[in-house]
């Protein structure tokens, strides 16, 4: 890869930039000041720093984010507030996009990488990788509820929706449930306690394969994945 290549994709400035950086021999490579910047590196076995701070070329990030509520799931927007806008200005490079969407008021899990890859494995009908959500429910949930969803209720677009698992926290005016689904259909968790005649009122997800909420993340916060969460979510039904 060419230097100026590397050291733009990590961060370090536009190509203008990373000649004015070459220019004051802030650039080493295995120790050598380098000054040309259409030298070609091995960023994974070549000691590359700036400024004496070692480059770590990243190809790929993997952030778990815990979304706040009237932000809205997408790369950018006219008129709201996005997630790729909470990210600093260095994971904002790396031209990440959310897997998947949590709706607008939904809080929690949300995955955001540039690895497309992962994205689709993640996302595809047919892994059937299961979403784990808790919810407050306006109405009192029943057994004859998780009857329902463990058969398949119909939207009110006619699709039947698969098998979800209900579990009943507290059953009451007021409920609260933890409901894991198989698909991601388009406001899908509302959409089928509509079906029952119930009303979500508050909406968290909580995981999603194997990958789980870290609840010491405040709402709009995230962290990398732990190389242990990452290799779990790679082997998704391989």
């Amino acid at each position: 890869m060419r230097l100026d290549k590397l050291l733009g994709n990590m961060g370090y400035g536009s190509r203008k930039e990373v000649k004015l950086l070459l220019k004051q021999k802030a650039v080493t490579v295995d120790g050598i000041v380098v000054k040309d910047a259409a030298m070609h590196v091995k960023p994974e076995v070549q000691h590359v720093s700036v400024f004496g701070e070692r480059v770590h070329y990243t190809e790929f990030i993997y952030l778990m984010m815990n979304k706040p509520p009237g932000v809205i799931s997408a790369t950018e927007d006219l008129h709201d507030k996005t997630v790729i806008d909470l990210l600093d200005p260095l994971a904002q490079h790396f031209k990440p996009f959310p897997v998947g969407r949590l709706d607008k008021d939904t809080e929690g899990l949300l995955l955001i990488t540039n690895d497309g890859q992962l994205s689709h494995n993640l996302l595809s009908p047919k892994k059937h990788v299961p979403k784990t959500y808790y919810a407050r429910i306006d109405g009192v949930v029943t057994e004859a509820d998780i009857e329902a969803f463990k058969n398949g209720v119909v939207l009110d677009d006619g699709y039947k929706t698969k098998p979800g698992e209900l579990v009943i926290l507290k059953s009451d005016t007021v409920s609260e449930i933890e409901l894991t689904i198989h698909e991601g259909k388009f406001h899908q968790v509302k959409r089928m306690f509509e079906a029952v005649d119930k009303k979500v009122v508050y909406l968290k997800r909580l995981s999603m394969g194997s990958l789980k909420l870290d609840e010491t993340l405040e709402l709009g916060d995230y962290r990398e994945l732990t190389e242990e969460e990452l290799a779990a979510l790679k082997n998704i039904n391989q």
